[in-house]
């Protein structure tokens, strides 16, 4: 997948928690959505990927960044099933909205599968258009999430004043402009 110029692809999920509806990408275009492909049993998740998007949640306005959870099995299915996933949001008290990875043909979830996921933890960040901006795996800097998505409210700020994208002129990428 091209991460700046192709719409993300919506999450396919069996369910949602933490929250009162579905939610889908289209309805959070206009703000920039962070989301932790996590599994309660993966340790990288429980001591890097969660505390970062609960850091995240804390730090940036709803009115900009949208937080998701996607809870992405690919081993221990029947360990990770939904009334322990609950009692893991409980616990951990994690409030944002989390989605549940649907089955696929294989043990690889469908959104896992469509994003190209390698493992869990993993970081997605959508910029206010749609679009792919940011694919990581594993443990990542709080500073450098902090500041990708820093950069991304400020293009979508920018945008929204001016009515004109600066990042698709020729040359110019989100790290910034060539002469």
């Amino acid at each position: 997948m091209n991460t700046s110029t192709d719409v993300a692809p919506d999450l396919q999920v069996s369910g949602w928690l933490n929250t009162d509806k579905d939610l889908t990408l289209a309805d959070l275009r206009g703000k920039v959505v962070v989301i932790e492909a996590f599994q309660m049993l993966c340790p990288g998740c429980v001591i890097h990927g969660i505390p970062l998007a609960q850091t995240i949640q804390r730090t940036f306005s709803p009115e900009n960044v949208a937080v998701i959870g996607l809870h992405t099995v690919f081993e221990h299915h029947d360990a990770m099933g939904p009334i322990s996933l609950r009692a893991f949001l409980h616990e951990y008290r994690i409030t944002f909205p989390v989605a549940i990875d649907a089955a696929g043909p294989t043990d690889i979830p469908l959104t896992m599968a469509t994003y190209g996921m390698r493992g869990t933890p993993s970081l997605l960040i959508i910029d206010s258009k749609g679009k792919l901006r940011a694919h990581h795996y594993g443990e990542v800097s709080p500073m450098q999430i902090g500041a990708e998505i820093a950069t991304l409210i400020a293009q979508g700020n920018a945008v929204e004043k001016s009515g004109h994208d600066k990042t698709s002129d020729a040359g110019c990428t989100p790290a910034g402009c060539t002469i």
